[in-house]
Parts: structure tokens; sequence; C-alpha cells
């Protein structure tokens, strides 16, 4: 009964947006942020539940990288709206950087932390142990994020970071679908709808996939356009609205769902989970924006970054680089959950440049010196980069 209340709390949620949209007119301020917002909210679930069923079909790696592709979809449609936008109005693309960084620390300064904390609560257990098919993510987020690293060098996103980040994305997903079929543990209304017959169920996956699709598209530029209307009517700046609640409320669902793997003690597939999502982000959303941009645009163009533009980008890089070193060896500590918050954390409430530049090179710093006190980190990044070479060879 419980699992059939949370599939019609989301279906009402994604549905009001479809009617409001349906209707149509205009919203005041907040409902004209919030309601689409909640459309999205609900369709995110649907998606991941959805998604969580595609594990009985295919290769759990696979399976993983596909959840969190979809899971992040809100994400996507709300940041491709910026770059898309920004085609025409240059001014944009500070909202469509902002969108991506800030879901992207979202996701390891938050949800990492969180993940570990459900998981311990609830087994009392000091650590996640990752398995070892899981570093075709890990080696995937690696290779992505030392690429990373050129953006803010070169001051510039264009269609070569396009081709470099959709290569490793296509990579990445290659060598999860190679990887064994693991027989998927589900909870919640995925397990239910897992028992049905195999049409039914499929029938029913299809129909939440175009809903939660439909839904996430048409509620994507009023999400936006009104958290921007939000910021000017309240004088809460528009680029913090855009980095932290727009990916806050886009990638919530995502989160329950991690910590919802991990209360079930499936801490692997818990935490894989949000790492395939960091791919994600990483590579295919980051290589998306200028493809938006120049489609949009009419032309051949690159997407100029101003200076908080570039800093925010580093500092993001130099975060998922640190991260990178945290899970070389497979686990996952208290200290280091503890140490990857408290970095985010106190972040939030310094956002000088000079500061942004000093926790950019904290977590370089630290990163340095995860790998240089032991040597079983730095043969699992050695073998971590030979894993990347291996699966581009073989493509």
């Amino acid at each position: 009964m419980r699992q059939s209340w949370g599939v019609v709390v989301a279906l009402a949620l994604a549905g009001q947006w479809v009617i409001c949209h349906a209707i149509g007119g205009g919203l005041p301020t907040p409902w004209n942020a919030l309601l689409p917002g909640l459309g999205i909210f609900g369709a995110a679930f649907l998606l991941s539940w959805a998604a969580e069923l595609a594990q009985l079909e295919i290769p759990q790696a696979l399976a993983l990288a596909i959840l969190a592709l979809i899971a992040v979809l809100p994400e996507y449609a709300v940041d491709m709206y910026f770059a898309w936008t920004a085609g025409r109005d240059p001014h944009y693309i500070s909202f469509a950087t902002a969108n991506m960084t800030g879901g992207n620390r979202l996701l390891i300064g938050l949800g990492w932390p969180v993940v570990y904390l459900a998981y311990r609560l609830k087994t009392r257990r000091s650590q996640i142990v990752l398995d070892s098919a899981q570093g075709i993510e890990i080696a995937a987020l690696l290779a992505a994020t030392l690429y990373s690293f050129i953006i803010p060098w070169k001051g510039t996103l264009s269609l070569l970071d396009t081709a470099v980040l959709l290569g490793l994305f296509s990579v990445y997903l290659l060598g999860a679908s190679r990887a064994a079929h693991v027989e998927p543990e589900l909870a919640g209304p995925a397990a239910a709808m897992a028992r049905w017959p195999r049409d039914r169920r499929r029938l029913t996956m299809t129909s939440l996939f175009l809903l939660s699709g439909y839904t996430i598209f048409i509620a994507a530029k009023p999400f936006a356009e009104g958290l921007l209307t939000i910021g000017r009517t309240w004088g809460v700046e528009e680029f913090v609205l855009v980095q932290w609640l727009a990916p806050l409320a886009s990638e919530s669902p995502e989160f329950i769902v991690a910590i919802l793997f991990a209360w079930r003690g499936s801490a692997g597939a818990s935490l894989g989970t949000l790492v395939s999502s960091k791919v994600n982000q990483w590579t295919l959303l980051v290589g998306m924006l200028p493809l938006a941009y120049c489609l949009s645009a009419g032309r051949l163009a690159a997407m100029s970054l101003d200076a908080r533009q570039l800093e925010e980008i580093l500092l993001t890089s130099a975060q998922s680089l640190f991260a990178v070193s945290v899970l070389a060896n497979f686990r996952f500590e208290l200290w280091e959950a503890v140490l990857l918050l408290g970095l985010f954390a106190t972040q939030l409430l310094l956002p000088s440049p000079t500061v942004r530049y000093g926790y950019a090179a904290a977590y370089l710093i630290l990163t340095m010196i995860w790998l240089l006190s032991r040597r079983d980190r730095r043969q699992a990044v050695g073998q971590l980069l030979m894993t990347v070479r291996d699966d581009f060879l073989r493509r």
C-alpha cells in the first residue's frame, strides 16, 4: 500500500504540471518556479523506477549507468535550456555554467557523504567497499576530470570539448555494457512492478519513460525562468539560485534513490549510482552544452567563459580529482566523507574568488597527499588509467 501511494504522489506531481501546461497562462512568483519544479521532482522518481526495472534486462553496470543518466535528466533539461538560450543571449552562458558546476559539486560534496551516513546508520559498518567491477565508473571519472582542467586553461567551452567528452562517455558505456549480468536487488515500487508479467512490466516501464520525459521537457524552461524571476523579484543573486537551488531540486530524487539503496545495505549500488551520475554530468552534460549553444546560434562558436565561471570550473575539477583519489582503493571511509562534506559546506559560505582558488588548491594538495602517502593508491590510479587506455584501444 505504501508503495502504491508513492507512485500516486509521483504521478500527481508530474500530472499537475502537465495540466497546468495544457491550460496555459502565467503564474505568479514563486509558483512559476515551484509548480514546474514539483513536476520535475515527480517525473524524476518515475524515471528512476523505470530505470531500476531495466536492471532486469541488461548488465548491472550498464543499468547503473543508464539509471544515473536518467536520474540526472532533469538537470540536463534545465542546463540544455540555459545553453540553448545562450546561443541568442550570451548572458545565459553564466547560468549554464552555474547549473553545471553546482550539480557536479553537489553530487560529491553532499551526495557521497549522505550516502555514507545512511549506510553507516543502517549497518554500523565503518566503510563502504565497492566492487572491482565499478572501476569502470571510477576510471571514466578520472579521465573526464583530467581533461576538465583544460577548460579553464583555454577559457572556453567548444565543440572540441564536445568531441572529447562525448567520446569518453561512449567508451564508458561500452565498458559498462561488457560487464557481467548480475540479478539486481529491487525495493519499493520497482520491486512490486518487477513481479508483473514481462509484457505488462515493459509496457509500464515505457509509459513511465514517456510521461516523465514529456513532463521534464515542458517543465525545464518555466522552471529555469521562474528561478531567474524569483532572483530579480526577491533580490537574490541569479547565479547563486541557478547554481544551487536548481540542481538541488532536480537532483533530489536521485539523492533519495541512492539513500534508499544505502539504507537497504546496497552501498556499492548506492555510491556507484552517484559516481555514474558524476561521470554522466562531467562528460555528456558538459559536452552537450557547446553543441546546444552552436545549434541555437546557427554558427560554429565557442562559449566564452568569464573569470567567475573559470574559477567555478577549476574548483569543480579539483574537487573531482580529490574524489577520485579517495575512491581509488575502492573504499570510502568516515573521515573521507567528513572531509568532502566539510570542504563543500564551508565553501558555500565564502564566495570570494580568492577563497575559491584557495579551495581548489586545497583539493589538489589533498590529492597529492592521498597519493604520495599510500603506494596502493598510486598503483590503483595507474590501473585506472590503464583501464581507460584499454577501453579506448578496444573501441
